[in-house]
């Protein structure tokens, strides 16, 4: 009985698993956060991205070219990189369910496994160079195959996503000691959820 009870649920929250489309309100993708860190700098101000183009169309978000690191921190600084995703409501910004953090990005950020990898990362050329330096070492050049993301949620269960989402990616470095510098990066991606029609 137990076994035909977990087949059933299990069966219907596969059913019931939406895909989700965050349909970009900014062409340029990525702008500052309004509510970073103090000291925290935007992508355009720690990285130099007049190489890069990014296109958007309904097949998705097109990247090509190159970006250079500008943020200038030691090489044995550990970077940490957070990841949350807001939804609007009744005039303010109110945490969801859907947060990610990783404590050692440098160590991590080719890691198959990894989201970063998997959505990003896989499409960098140069992958020596990046992981020799980071992404906080001036003058690291970070070249693309050209790629194309989908900003896409897929086999998300529960309530329906409505209405408008944050995505907010925080990078915080750590000296030896661990104390966290007080330069850090943060940038934002603002959209309206749209359910996908299968």
């Amino acid at each position: 009985m137990l076994t035909i009870l977990l087949i059933l649920v299990v069966g219907s929250t596969t059913i019931l698993a939406t895909d989700y489309l965050l349909l970009i309100d900014d062409p340029d993708i990525y702008t500052t956060c309004r509510e970073g860190p103090p000291g925290s700098q935007g992508l355009k101000e720690a990285f130099d991205i007049s190489a890069m183009s990014v296109e958007m169309d309904p097949d998705g978000i097109h990247v090509s070219g190159n970006i250079t690191s500008k943020w200038d921190l030691p090489r044995t600084d550990r970077l940490t990189v957070r990841m949350s995703v807001l939804h609007y409501n009744r005039g303010s910004w109110e945490p969801t369910v859907f947060n990610s953090y990783t404590p050692d990005f440098c160590a991590t950020m080719f890691d198959p496994n990894q989201y970063w990898f998997k959505y990003w990362f896989k499409n960098f050329e140069n992958r020596k160079e990046i992981q020799e330096k980071c992404l906080a070492t001036p003058g690291t050049i970070l070249m693309y195959n050209p790629f194309t993301v989908v900003p896409q949620i897929n086999n998300v269960m529960g309530p329906s996503l409505k209405g408008r989402y944050k995505v907010i990616f925080l990078f915080e470095a750590f000296n030896e000691k661990d104390e966290r510098r007080p330069s850090s990066v943060c940038f934002e991606i603002t959209g309206e959820a749209e359910k996908i029609k299968k």
